[in-house]
């Protein structure tokens, strides 16, 4: 052992560890075996492995299996853990071991080093021991499935749904100011009948809210926990009652209600509740591109484009083009949707995979799942308050452009018939006339019929005009 490295020992034999480290053996061969990606796993995730382990210790010290001393440092060092003291002692890389294994050692020995000192002992004395006491009635392989849907659910419930939230509420505000703003309607990015700008905030406000609900109806099964099935499923090695106390003990600390999983060969062998999560994920993320497509495009131009909108100055647009002014958190929010689908097929993958006993996926599924919740959350927090809260209608522009569209003769079928209609409108557009003027001049129509027929605004409700 030199001055800046101790000597550890696991069943392999003797590992040199940093001096100034809480981990131990197991860490620091996973960290040599897995120099992947330089990628370790988020706060998210750490958090989620102190909670496991606290609650673990709590319930064997209830069931008296660890000693009061032991589990109450234990505990103590989770907190820490919890709390995001010891971030950098977590330096495994995610490519690794695909159950696991290596990080929930980690964990492990962070916490039984930390406790150690804790209880007045020596770093790598092992007096609080990582395996004996730290994984007290536990595996990896029920462990990080359940750090998995910790981390996951409370990344669902304090990050993404609140910041959804955000959104819906700039919508609905720009839904209720922009209701009186009539504009031409598209299909097939053609002109089409009058809508208000309104109901077209409308639409984008229940696309968000529908996404809040399909992310909600996840809830329940990523909220069972892996935690007591132990190696396969069958709970060896694990008290009766130690499964119920600990999802007890990780719901209070978490303020998010969990349970013990109703079958734990399935909570182990497959992930399908986080690929069904992260399914709504990716089409909440879907919900939010199409969106910023619309936005992007009635913001376009200011003057050679449709200019509907008018977007916010959050930053210059162009190295080159002076007062050049781009929709860049609409294009964030593009590209994060393009992230999580590249996740999602990476999620929905993994889960589909593992053999027999135990899917062999978890940390990248662990990874990639919060990596999305993380992008959906923070892009939708700013694409809300940066974006759509400072939208202006461009009123006269919609107005004038609504009167010169051809899909107004859509009103008149009901009066004159389709032909006659069609032949109003391709006159208008090859004579550059509106539809009104054709209307009149042919003698379809007389000055009060044509007011009353093509009424913009009253097109924008179901029913037949000019009828009673």
């Amino acid at each position: 052992m030199t001055e800046d490295f101790r000597t550890e020992q696991d069943s392999l034999g003797e590992v040199e560890v940093p001096a100034d480290a809480y981990w131990g053996a197991q860490t620091q061969r996973a960290v040599e075996n897995f120099p992947v990606s330089g990628i370790t796993f988020s706060r998210r995730f750490v958090r989620a492995l102190g909670i496991v382990k606290k609650a673990a210790a709590r319930a064997n010290l209830d069931l008296e299996l660890v000693e009061r001393e032991k589990a109450e440092a234990i505990i103590e060092a989770a907190d820490e853990v919890i709390s995001g003291e010891h971030d950098d002692q977590f330096p495994v890389d995610v490519f690794q071991t695909g159950s696991g294994t290596s990080s929930n050692m980690n964990a492990n020995e962070v916490i039984a080093n930390r406790a150690t000192e804790i209880v007045g002992g020596e770093i790598g004395s092992r007096e609080v021991h990582p395996n004996d006491h730290v994984n007290y009635g536990q595996s990896s392989n029920d462990v990080i499935p359940t750090a998995m849907h910790v981390a996951s659910l409370e990344a669902i419930e304090k990050d993404v749904l609140p910041a959804l939230e955000t959104l819906e509420d700039a919508l609905a505000e720009k839904e209720e100011e922009f209701a009186g703003v009539v504009k031409t309607g598209r299909t097939h990015l053609q002109d089409a009948t009058p809508v208000t700008l309104g109901q077209e905030f409308g639409g984008y406000r229940s696309q968000i809210e529908k996404g809040r609900v399909r992310v909600k109806a996840t809830r329940a099964h990523l909220a069972e926990l892996a935690l007591g099935g132990t190696a396969v499923g069958t709970g060896l090695n694990t008290h009766e009652e130690f499964p119920e106390r600990a999802a007890e003990y990780i719901s209070e600390e978490t303020g998010v209600d969990f349970v013990e999983a109703d079958d734990h060969f399935e909570a182990q062998a497959a992930h399908d509740a986080m690929s069904e999560a992260h399914g709504a994920l990716r089409v909440v993320a879907g919900s939010m591109n199409k969106i910023a497509n619309d936005l992007r495009l009635l913001a376009s131009g200011p003057r050679n484009g449709l200019g509907e909108i008018e977007q916010p100055e959050n930053q210059p647009g162009s190295s080159i083009m002076p007062g050049k002014i781009n929709p860049v958190i609409a294009e964030s929010v593009n590209q994060v949707h393009k992230q999580v689908v590249g996740n999602d097929a990476t999620v929905s993958t993994g889960a589909a995979r593992g053999e027999l006993d135990l899917n062999l996926y978890k940390p990248v599924l662990a990874h990639s799942f919060l990596e999305s919740a993380k992008l959906i959350a923070n892009a939708a927090e700013q694409f809300g308050e940066r974006f759509v809260a400072k939208l202006e209608a461009n009123r006269e522009y919609c107005e004038a452009q609504v009167e010169r569209s051809m899909a107004l003769a859509t009103a008149l079928n009901p009066h004159i018939g389709y032909d006659k209609a069609s032949d109003a409108a391709k006159t208008a557009l090859k004579e550059d006339k509106t539809v009104r003027e054709v209307v009149i001049e042919k003698g379809y129509l007389d000055e009060e019929e044509v007011d009353e027929v093509l009424d913009p605004a009253k097109m924008t409700e179901r029913g037949i005009l000019g009828q009673d």
